[in-house]
């Protein structure tokens, strides 16, 4: 099957109303930035700057941008403001695609790992362990069979919600009392995923940011256990932050990356922001695959991240 298959019309129409805010917030923006001008000059790529951090797209992706369009004016000799949009669309799409790994298949895991372990990490409030109910969801959809490790012990309100998710999906979910290790948990999930063949693991963990050598201990300590049971877990640790945060989104994603092997994102709450700029610029400075993007409360909306799609649906126009 080829890419497109893969996107169907709703999966597009749920992208497009996700980012609705973010396009209108955008594009008004850009509109006030070129606003009396005919041509990109010094000034429209100024106003353009202030646009796109305004826009939390960040300091640093903002000014690779603005060196991309200003070599493309100096080498076009004269660039007018109507080709701005174009211009801006090939830009950020080549951008997206040289940080990003390629698009992948829906909720798909290799065939060789099986469990396929995902350790999950972010701090309260992101949508954690909402994230990982709408995976469950869409690995069972996917013929998958799943398991859930509740070892963010510290909060039983944690524990809660993953047992209602897990109740409303239809998979295990192992817990032990509140303030057990939650390496022990870990530990359960994974023997008792192997024993029943399962084919994904998910394990949600504490979403505290106390200090870097506390946290990173901590994860340390539930990869070792883990792998006790299955040597080469976790295959995916997903860090989840909230894309409505803006730059808050991009310090938590510093820390994170700082304690642990982060090799996957998920970035939530896009459709309640005009901040979705925020995906541009975290999957540029960090060079991990944005792999999920949230985009409402439905179990339908955790969408696989499609940067074409994404750059689509945010110009309402076609990237190639």
């Amino acid at each position: 099957m080829g890419f497109f298959s893969f996107f169907s019309k709703e999966k597009k129409e749920t992208l497009d109303k996700g980012l609705s805010k973010t396009k209108e917030s955008f594009f008004g923006k850009i509109a006030r930035a070129v606003a009396g001008k005919g041509k990109v000059d010094d000034e429209v790529l100024d106003n353009l700057e202030e646009v796109l951090i305004t826009s939390d797209v960040g300091v640093e992706t903002t000014l690779k941008i603005i060196k991309r369009i200003e070599e493309r004016v100096a080498r076009d000799k004269y660039v007018n403001t109507n080709e701005l949009n174009s211009i801006l669309r090939e830009e950020i799409a080549a951008l997206l695609t040289e940080n990003n790994s390629a698009d992948v298949e829906d909720f798909a895991v290799p065939s060789d790992k099986v469990p396929y372990v995902i350790m999950v990490v972010g701090v309260n409030g992101v949508g954690k362990t909402t994230t990982i109910g709408k995976m469950a969801y869409q690995f069972k959809k996917a013929g998958k069979s799943v398991y859930l490790g509740a070892a963010d012990t510290f909060r039983a309100a944690a524990v809660e919600q993953l047992l209602i998710w897990g109740e409303r999906v239809g998979v295990p979910v192992v817990k032990q009392k509140m303030g057990s290790d939650p390496a022990s948990v870990a530990f359960d999930t994974l023997s008792s995923a192997v024993a029943n063949h399962a084919d994904v693991v998910i394990i949600d963990t504490a979403g505290r940011l106390h200090n870097k050598i506390g946290l990173m201990n901590e994860l340390t300590k539930i990869k070792n256990v883990m792998r006790k049971v299955v040597p080469d877990a976790p295959h995916e640790v997903l860090l989840v932050l909230d894309g409505s945060t803006g730059q808050n989104a991009f310090e938590q994603a510093k820390q994170f990356t700082l304690a642990t092997e982060v090799n996957a994102m998920a970035i939530t709450k896009l459709d309640g922001t005009a901040k979705g700029g925020v995906v541009i610029g975290i999957s540029d400075q960090f060079k991990i695959p944005v792999k999920y993007i949230g985009l409402g409360e439905g179990m339908e909306d955790l969408q696989i991240f499609r940067r074409r799609e994404f750059v689509d649906s945010l110009f309402g126009t076609t990237v190639k």
